[in-house]
């Protein structure tokens, strides 16, 4: 895919959504960490349906460690992975307060550094929570970047190469987020909605799905 046929493509997500973000629900930098923490290989729904209970009794890395792996998992039950997720969780919230005042740190060594903290979490709260120009790759983008040609790799980590490489500063705060909606609800996995997406005639994927049939 040529730089032209990139561009105008994020003209035209940036001009359907000119300021996107994501669709977990926090307040502070703590609250992002959490909730990205909790989303691997879950919804962003179900996490939040979780983090409106969890929220309300314990937000800070202080309150949480304090109810520890046993008083939280209750509330993140509903949620996959929950209890390896609850022992991150509580791990997490030690460090911070040992290494880092309670604070999120903003460098993504120190991100990467946290129990349960890899990549792509570090990006995200880099982009999200700091204004970075990161883009995480999660499953989403890196489906919509290999289908439509943008920036086609083997493995997350190509792939996020390619895209900063490749996607003009201008749309780096927002690309993250604009793929991931559009992965998300028209690039889908098994069905993807060709016939309804804003940049079908750009992207290269070849078996394009038309129009699906009225029901009779």
């Amino acid at each position: 895919m040529n730089a032209q046929k990139r561009r105008e493509i994020f003209e035209r997500l940036r001009a359907a959504n000119a300021h996107p973000t994501t669709e977990l629900e926090y307040t502070t930098p703590f609250e992002l960490l959490i909730a990205v923490l909790l989303s691997a290989q879950a919804t962003d729904v179900s996490v939040n349906k979780a983090t409106r209970r969890l929220y309300p009794v314990a937000n800070t890395p202080k309150k949480l460690l304090k109810l520890g792996v046993e008083g939280l998992e209750p509330y993140i039950q509903t949620i996959g992975l929950y209890r390896t997720k609850a022992k991150n969780v509580i791990a997490t919230c030690q460090l911070l307060l040992e290494r880092h005042n309670g604070e999120v740190p903003r460098t993504r060594e120190e991100l990467e550094a946290l129990p349960g903290v890899g990549r792509k979490t570090a990006n995200v709260v880099l982009n999200t929570a700091f204004g970075e120009p990161t883009i995480a790759v999660d499953t989403h983008i890196f489906r919509v970047s290999n289908r439509t040609g943008i920036a086609p790799g083997k493995n997350v980590e190509i792939v996020e190469q390619k895209l900063m490489k490749f996607v003009t500063d201008e749309f780096k705060q927002d690309a993250h987020h604009w793929l991931i909606l559009h992965g998300r609800y028209t690039c889908i996995a098994r069905a993807p909605k060709c016939w309804n997406c804003l940049i079908a005639d750009l992207c290269e994927y070849k078996a394009k799905t038309p129009l699906p049939a009225k029901a009779v």
